[in-house]
């Protein structure tokens, strides 16, 4: 059977959070892409919280991820509201075309 330590848990969280840093600038321009590479490096933090939280015997960081899913859910469901209204008015996504909402 396989025996994974902390270190693995850690190794994947980094590549989960590089990815989503690799993410976030390689595409600048589609607002979705955006928004998930934001969802992917929360979720490696919450892979972090809940390593440390079984390593060390503490119930507290789990409790602690709920938390941060809720706000999480919470900030997808608005961003994607927005993100509907902006492609109502503006027939697009693309990120450079929002300079046309400044006041």
């Amino acid at each position: 059977m396989l025996n994974l330590n902390l270190s693995h848990y850690l190794v994947f969280a980094a590549i989960l959070f590089a990815i989503g840093v690799v993410g976030i600038f390689l595409n600048r321009k589609n607002i979705i892409v955006l928004l998930m590479s934001i969802e992917l490096m929360l979720l490696a933090v919450n892979t972090n919280f809940v390593a440390f939280s079984h390593y060390l015997n503490d119930i507290s960081g789990q409790i602690f991820v709920f938390f941060i899913l809720t706000v999480a859910a919470a900030e997808a469901a608005i961003g994607l509201a927005i993100l509907i209204v902006l492609f109502r008015n503006l027939r697009t996504i693309n990120v450079d075309d929002l300079g046309s909402l400044k006041g």
